[in-house]
């Protein structure tokens, strides 16, 4: 994944935008730091200006990120290891839990979120992370990568279900060009992918079905009951390791998983341990970006960080390119940037119709016929 963590972003707009940022700024500051304290990892960057800590945490995403994007890709191109993305997905669990029961060890406190929700949580963590690392099985890499930009789409539709959420038209206008952008970058890669397999569409779009409905269950879940990031970690990714482990057992997959990376642990272990630990480390410079400069600007920062991962993955790694990968590309863009400017603009379809007719003359013309009526009568 490029980043999946249990801690999403958020993607869409609401009207409670403004108590959802508040909700953010709640949860981070119940780890007991000041809401005004601005720190990347362990480093407190009180003291330097805004742009200084904009452009450190810039830099942070971009090198774990790409570090992370990276060995992910690098992994499955280890022979054989193909089938085995969701023992993979166990071992990041493994590690994500670890990370964050280190981390909930240097803070006090008493676990704030009802463990049922955590339950929820943790098997929509796993389908996320676990059909998106399986995915890559029979994906080529960038086209991964582009499904799990247009998660708004997903996220959209969960957020009006789950939370009752209204949204712009702006938002809607955005996800259609998600949507015809992802479905020109597929067609392209089924063209020139001599080892295009469709069930990897199925399983990417999962990851992304389960990213919508954990997107929306976790901000409602934090936001209510106020709890730290390193808990919703720890709980999350340690009930989804349980969940996969007694699966994987059942199936024999944990053996045959472990058997085979036993006989190349530097190339599994390893990268995975090193891609686990930027990854969660990113994520909390990622948190600490959308503390500072707000969810849109934290959003444009990681889907440049992504378009660089897919440049990276075509020179890195050898695989057939096609240019309708490019203006396949650009619509995405498109929706991405509409997605982002829709924060602060919130355009209904009414709206967008007054402003066409205004721009083509329209909108004149007809009212100067409506004062004509009235004057008659």
């Amino acid at each position: 994944m490029s980043t999946t963590t249990t801690i999403q972003i958020p993607v869409t707009g609401t009207n409670n935008s403004k108590d959802d940022a508040n909700g953010k700024m709640k949860s981070v500051s119940g780890t007991g730091e000041s809401e005004n304290q601005v720190k990347i990892l362990c480093f407190d960057l009180t003291s330097f200006s805004k742009t200084t800590q904009f452009i450190l945490c810039c830099v942070g995403v971009f090198v774990l990120f790409l570090i992370y994007g990276y060995l992910q890709e690098l992994i499955f191109t280890l022979d054989g290891f193909k089938p085995y993305g969701w023992y993979l997905t166990l071992v990041q669990f493994l590690y994500y839990t670890i990370f964050g029961y280190v981390e909930r060890m240097t803070h006090t406190g008493m676990r704030k979120i009802p463990i049922k929700t955590y339950l929820v949580l943790a098997a929509l963590t796993l389908g996320t992370m676990g059909f998106s690392n399986s995915s890559l099985g029979y994906l080529n890499y960038p086209t991964e990568v582009i499904f799990k930009s247009c998660k708004l789409v997903p996220v959209l539709i969960g957020s009006v279900v789950i939370q009752r959420k209204q949204h712009s038209f702006l938002e809607f206008l955005a996800a259609i060009c998600m949507c015809i952008g992802l479905a020109l970058f597929t067609l392209a890669d089924a063209q020139v992918q001599p080892n295009f397999n469709s069930f990897g569409i199925f399983l990417i779009s999962m990851a992304l079905l389960c990213d919508a409905a954990i997107g929306n269950v976790q901000e409602k879940a934090m936001r209510e009951n106020k709890a730290p990031n390193h808990e919703v970690v720890f709980y999350s990714y340690g009930i989804g390791f349980l969940y996969l482990l007694a699966i994987m057992i059942c199936t024999g997959d944990f053996f045959t998983g472990t058997k085979f990376c036993l006989e190349n642990p530097i190339p599994t272990y390893g990268y995975a341990f090193v891609f686990s630990i930027t990854g969660y480390l990113g994520i909390q410079i990622v948190l600490t970006l959308v503390r500072t400069v707000g969810a849109p600007m934290a959003a444009l920062v990681t889907t440049a960080r992504k378009a660089v991962t897919i440049f990276l993955s075509f020179i890195l790694f050898t695989k057939p390119f096609s240019f309708q990968y490019v203006w396949s590309g650009a619509i995405l863009v498109l929706g991405i940037y509409l997605n982002v400017i829709s924060k602060k603009n919130k355009l209904t379809f009414s709206e967008f119709l007054q402003r066409i007719q205004t721009c083509l003359g329209l909108a004149t013309s007809h009212d100067d016929a409506r004062q004509k009526l009235l004057q008659n009568v």
